[in-house]
């Protein structure tokens, strides 16, 4: 694309796709063909000629900011522009380390995070040791004030409501010239959301999702311990309320139990009949 644009990095929970220690069926071929693989949740900002950004830290985060070089410079080393962080679980946090001095020896990288984040950050290692270092600098974030990039780009984060053992979490919307995204990769219901979910997406071109189970059922004795609203759930809600923003739905953060990571199947034929999404790893959207 000629202009800024919001590219998929990864689809999976913050364990990846397959998951360690799953022998099970979801996983089995996953672990035998790596075409059939997937990478931990993770959106690119790309503002060619400006630099590129990441949304989360991930496990596979040597994996995202290679793809990211690659579509922005192609030669030499890379580095991002700057890091977003939505929470402090493992799936967006442990990635940071790739910026020490054990890999990149990475020089000052911006990290934005809220202020619980940027305390958890500061005051634990191994990850306060990157700012004492000089690998990140830390870049505290307000819930509604967005962040100008260059290009005519602004990251906005949005607070919503997820275990906070830790910290805080907020999703994000990208907005430019050409286009708005939503990103919200966690949460613990739409109903305890502030925003009505069906307002959120009408004010956006695309919404990455909370896809993590596809249904109540998928994972027996610890649904109620992790809550995430399910995509069925998520599908019936936008259908009963808002049938002509389905389009605009697009589920990503897929745990390793979930039926859409394999394809086919009576998940995607729900998804397919009510015009819904499963992310691409790859896929852009211009903003």
């Amino acid at each position: 694309m000629s202009g800024p644009y919001v590219t998929v990095l990864g689809i999976a929970q913050d364990g990846g796709h397959p998951q360690a220690g799953c022998l099970a069926p979801c996983c089995r071929d996953a672990w035998g063909d790596p075409g059939r693989r997937h990478r931990v949740s993770c959106l690119g900002i790309v503002i060619p000629g400006a630099g590129a950004y990441l949304i989360d830290a991930t496990p596979d985060l040597g994996h995202q900011i290679h793809d990211l070089g690659v579509q922005t410079s192609g030669a030499g080393t890379f580095a991002p522009a700057g890091i977003f962080l939505t929470h402090a679980h493992m799936g967006h946090v442990l990635g940071l380390l790739h910026l020490g001095r054990e890999a990149m020896g990475a020089k000052a990288v911006p990290v934005f995070a809220m202020p619980r984040l940027l305390d958890f950050l500061s005051r634990n290692a191994p990850w306060s040791l990157l700012a004492s270092w000089g690998h990140a600098a830390w870049r505290p974030l307000a819930a509604g004030r967005p962040v100008p990039l260059t290009g005519g780009v602004g990251v906005t984060p949005v607070a919503v409501p997820h275990r906070g053992e830790l910290s805080e979490t907020v999703g994000y919307v990208i907005s430019g010239a050409r286009g708005r995204i939503l990103y919200v990769p966690d949460i613990d219901s739409w109903d305890l959301w502030d925003v009505p979910l069906e307002e959120a997406v009408a004010r956006v071109d695309h919404a990455y999702l909370d896809g993590t189970f596809f249904d109540e059922g998928e994972l027996p004795g610890r649904f109620a311990a992790v809550a995430h609203p399910s995509v069925r759930a998520t599908v019936e809600r936008i259908q009963r309320r808002a049938p002509e923003l389905s389009g605009r739905v697009r589920f990503l953060h897929l745990n390793h139990t979930n039926p859409l990571l394999q394809g086919g199947g009576e998940a995607r034929d729900l998804l397919d009949a009510a015009g819904c999404h499963v992310a691409r790893e790859g896929e852009r959207r211009p903003i």
